[in-house]
């Protein structure tokens, strides 16, 4: 009978361990406000909207996520996804668009007037704002580079943008206890919430950035 509480005891532990470590299990999550750390507002506000960039980018993640995207790569002719699926740079793409931003315009204009810094052979309009490869390109040219040390807490703010090798999304402005950002993004069709505390569990941050 100890044995059974033993081994039931294990597995519940276990389980738990599995769930968490796999965000099943939210993370209890902290503001700025816990850390001391100041809340960054841009001084600029693209569309006029009244909200700063850096916020209007945090604010129209939060409302994409929020119609839960399903994941899927896909071809559009629009370039937009506009039948409720997704992948990662669509997070990073609607942020930025109801920001003032049309990542579809600025990408490929930026690769038209330097297509030797995308080392692309075929330009395709639709599809290359949709490639984290080509996103890095665009935002390391044409955004602030941050730091990738994600213990410099003081400089991740929510609404920046984190780029891994094959990976991308927006910081959010939730911590963990270590002061470290959950990351809002879109990485698989087994994903059960979007917004997630990763960043620790990473070893291939090749970009941090924030809209100028």
């Amino acid at each position: 009978m100890k044995r059974l509480i033993v081994f039931g005891c294990l597995f519940l532990f276990f389980l738990f361990f599995l769930l968490y470590h796999f965000q099943i299990i939210p993370h209890k999550s902290y503001d700025n406000s816990y850390f001391q750390i100041p809340t960054y507002v841009s001084g600029v506000d693209k569309d006029r909207d009244g909200v700063d960039d850096q916020t209007d980018i945090l604010l129209n993640v939060r409302e994409y996520i929020s119609t839960k995207p399903k994941y899927k790569s896909k071809y559009y002719a629009s370039g937009y996804p506009d039948d409720g699926y997704g992948v990662c740079t669509d997070v990073v793409a609607n942020g930025l668009l109801h920001a003032g931003y049309d990542l579809m315009e600025l990408v490929n204009q930026d690769i038209l007037e330097h297509k030797e810094k995308y080392n692309i052979s075929v330009v395709d309009k639709k599809i290359d704002f949709r490639r984290v490869v080509n996103l890095n390109v665009y935002f390391k040219r044409h955004a602030i580079s941050l730091t990738t040390d994600i213990s410099d807490i003081f400089m991740w703010q929510g609404g920046d943008i984190v780029v891994f090798e094959s990976h991308i999304g927006i910081v959010s402005d939730k911590r963990n206890k270590k002061g470290i950002p959950f990351v809002i993004h879109h990485a698989s069709p087994y994903q059960v919430h979007y917004e997630e505390d990763i960043l620790e569990q990473r070893d291939d941050i090749v970009g941090h950035y924030r809209i100028s």
